[in-house]
């Protein structure tokens, strides 16, 4: 799926700080996972926050179960916020997408 098309047809929410859309798919599950360069002008801010937003999923990817999804997670805040705020975001996305 591209992702402009993934984008039109997806289904959204925020988690602050993040906004997550989410799409079933009948493959594997993909995520995505941005920060803007017009919030953090310095590639290695950019890069810390994608890593904290993968390592959340990876540790808490099994509260979707055995369903498959196309997930996009984009941070939203300004500031860098603490592993603590962005864990918390990512385990409420992935509790509402599953519907638990």
């Amino acid at each position: 799926m591209r992702i402009a098309q993934f984008y039109r047809e997806s289904k959204r929410f925020v988690a602050w700080p993040l906004r997550v859309s989410w799409t079933p798919t009948d493959g594997d599950t993909k995520i995505l996972v941005w920060a803007p360069k017009s919030l953090f002008k310095h590639a290695v801010q950019r890069n810390h926050l994608r890593r904290l937003m993968r390592e959340a999923y990876r540790l808490h990817q099994d509260l979707l179960g055995d369903a498959h999804y196309t997930i996009a997670f984009n941070y939203l805040d300004k500031e860098e916020q603490p592993y603590a705020v962005i864990e918390k975001a990512v385990c409420k996305a992935l509790k509402k997408i599953s519907g638990k």
